[in-house]
C-alpha cells in the first residue's frame, strides 16, 4: 500500500466520495466499476477534459494524477473499448469517455484524436472496518443505493428513446423538462442507459428537474442487456419516491444500441408503465425504420417526434404527413414539445384513466 494525492476525480466515482489522498493497492481487479488511480501519458486538443464529481469539466495535462474506473465503452462516434483482462501497475490503458471510464482497445477518432494513455498506479483501497487497517479495492458498485422494484403504479413515466446517440434526446429532455415545470408541473428525470456521465443528468437538473439520478447511482459504469433492467427498475423506484407528476427518461445511445435499449423497450413491467414514448432521430430514414422497429419489435408507437430530423421544415412535414406523428423541436418550440407530451398524457388518461395518476 502507498498514499498518492489526486490531482483529478472522475464524476464516475462520484458516490464514493473520494478524498484528494488516497491509499493504493497493487492488486487491480480486472473488473468493471473498480476503482484505479492513473498517471496521464499524453497531451490532447481535443476531447481533453475529465468532468468532475460536481460536473465540472476540468482540463487534463501529462503527468496528471486521476482516479476513474474500468469499464467498456462501445461508442458509434467516439471510443470503444473494454475491460482488460489483466491489468498491473505500470500497464497502459485508456481514458474512454469525459466522466473518468477507463479501459484498453480505442481506436483514434476522426473528431477526438487519440484517447489519452494512462500509467496504471494501483486500486484505490476502501477500509470497511474502522478498526482494522485493511484495505481492499473499492468499486463504483460498492457505494451504490440499494436495488429496488419498480413500484406498482408509477407516475407517467415519458422515455425519450433515439436512433443513435447524438440524435437530440438531452437536450429535447431538458426542453421538455422545463415546458412541463412552467405548466406547473413537478418532474424527475433520469438516464436509464449508457456510459458513466453526469453531464446529462445535471442538464436535467438545471432545466428544473426536482430530482436526478442515472444508472451509475446504481452500480452500472456501462449498461448491457444483462444488467439495465434492475438498475432501470430500481432508478424510477428512486425518482418516485418524491412522488412527482411526471418521471422523465432518456435512454441513452440508440435503439440498435448495445446499452441494453432494447431489452428496455420489451420489459413487460416498463412496458406497463410507459405514459409517453417521444423519439429523437437524425434524419427521417432513422425516423421512418424507428417507427416500423418500435411498433413490430415492441408493440410501441412514438407519441411525439423531435430532435435533429426537426430542424427544419423538411423535417417537420415529413414528420407530419409521411408518419402522422407531431414533430417538435426541442430548441425552436420547446413549449410545443411540452404541450404535445402533455396532450399525449391527456389522451392515456381518457383511455386508460388508471395508467395516469392525477
Amino acid at each position: 500500500m502507498k498514499r498518492l494525492r489526486l490531482d483529478k476525480i472522475g464524476s464516475v466515482t462520484a458516490r464514493n466520495a473520494l478524498d484528494r489522498s488516497v491509499v493504493l493497492g497493487s492488486e487491480i481487479p480486472p473488473a468493471e466499476g473498480t476503482l484505479v488511480a492513473c498517471r496521464v501519458r499524453t497531451a490532447k486538443t481535443r476531447y481533453n477534459t475529465l468532468e468532475d464529481p460536481h460536473g465540472r469539466m476540468v482540463p487534463l495535462y501529462p503527468g496528471d494524477v486521476i482516479a476513474g474506473a474500468l469499464g467498456r465503452r462501445e461508442a458509434l462516434f467516439g471510443y470503444s473499448g473494454h475491460v482488460p483482462e489483466v491489468v498491473r501497475v505500470g500497464d497502459t490503458l485508456q481514458l474512454l469517455n469525459l466522466g473518468g471510464v477507463i479501459g484498453v482497445g480505442a481506436e483514434a477518432s476522426p473528431s477526438h484524436g487519440a484517447p489519452f494513455e494512462l500509467e496504471a498506479l494501483g486500486s484505490i483501497l476502501e477500509f470497511p472496518l474502522l478498526d482494522r487497517r485493511v484495505g481492499r479495492p473499492a468499486s463504483v458498485r460498492g457505494a451504490a443505493l440499494r436495488p429496488r422494484a419498480l413500484p406498482a403504479t408509477p407516475p407517467p413515466l415519458v422515455a425519450l428513446v433515439g436512433t443513435c446517440m447524438d440524435a437530440g434526446k438531452t437536450t429535447a429532455a431538458a426542453a421538455l423538462i422545463g415546458g412541463l415545470v412552467r405548466h406547473g408541473l413537478s418532474v424527475a428525470a433520469g438516464k436509464l442507459t449508457g456510459v458513466s456521465l453526469q453531464r446529462d443528468v445535471m442538464q436535467m437538473a438545471d432545466a428544473g428537474a426536482a430530482r436526478i439520478a442515472s444508472f451509475t447511482d446504481f452500480g452500472v459504469v456501462t449498461t448491457s442487456s444483462t444488467n439495465v433492467v434492475e438498475a432501470a427498475h430500481s432508478l424510477v423506484a428512486h425518482l418516485a419516491d418524491e412522488e412527482p407528476d411526471v418521471i422523465v427518461l432518456e435512454l441513452g445511445d440508440g435503439l440498435l444500441g448495445p446499452y441494453g435499449v432494447r431489452e428496455l423497450l420489451a420489459d413487460p413491467e416498463l412496458a406497463r408503465a410507459w405514459s409517453v414514448l417521444i423519439l429523437c432521430a437524425q434524419d427521417p430514414v432513422g425516423a421512418y425504420g424507428a417507427r416500423a422497429l418500435l411498433a413490430e419489435r415492441f408493440g410501441l408507437a412514438i407519441d411525439v417526434l423531435s430532435g435533429r430530423v426537426t430542424d427544419t421544415p423538411v423535417g417537420r412535414a415529413f414528420a407530419r404527413d409521411e408518419l402522422g406523428i407531431p414533430p417538435a423541436n426541442a430548441l425552436s418550440s420547446p413549449a410545443a414539445l411540452a404541450e404535445c407530451t402533455l396532450a399525449a398524457l391527456a389522451a392515456l388518461a381518457a383511455k386508460c384513466p388508471e395508467v395516469v395518476r392525477s
